[in-house]
């Protein structure tokens, strides 16, 4: 009986425990405010730049899906090859700008900023190719 009662203490005290984490969490992503940096840690605004960079992505995922279905058979390869070119050379142009700061908590920042700038200049060039000449 007396190991039955510990056990359902533990078990109360662990789940007390994972609804306030929950709510901690929940109540840290409400107050992040990403369009005021001034208040922001440097941990905050290193997720502020991936939640930047994750928006920037979508907009391209959403200009990519338009383009495609737009082109002949023959072009529509050409934009896959060069959309796989352009992934690996944004990454590695992003890890190489990153690299100066390596180690260092100022670092995802960099990185994420620079994800964000990239992919938001090719959203624009995929865009572009929606236009007629």
């Amino acid at each position: 009986m007396h190991l039955l009662l510990l056990f359902s203490i533990s078990i109360i005290t662990f789940s007390s425990l994972a609804i306030v984490s929950t709510t901690n969490e929940t109540a840290f992503a409400q107050k992040l405010n990403c369009n005021d940096s001034t208040n922001l840690n440097q941990s905050q605004m290193n997720e502020c730049a991936y939640l930047f960079y994750q928006s920037e992505d979508k907009k391209l995922n959403q200009a990519y899906k338009k383009v495609v279905p737009t082109l002949p058979a023959s072009r529509k390869q050409k934009l896959i090859a060069a959309q796989q070119a352009w992934i690996k050379f944004r990454d590695a142009s992003c890890d190489f700008e990153r690299s100066e700061t390596e180690g260092g908590s100022i670092s995802p920042l960099i990185y994420y900023g620079c994800m964000q700038q990239l992919t938001k200049v090719r959203t624009g060039e995929l865009i572009n190719y929606l236009s007629p000449n």
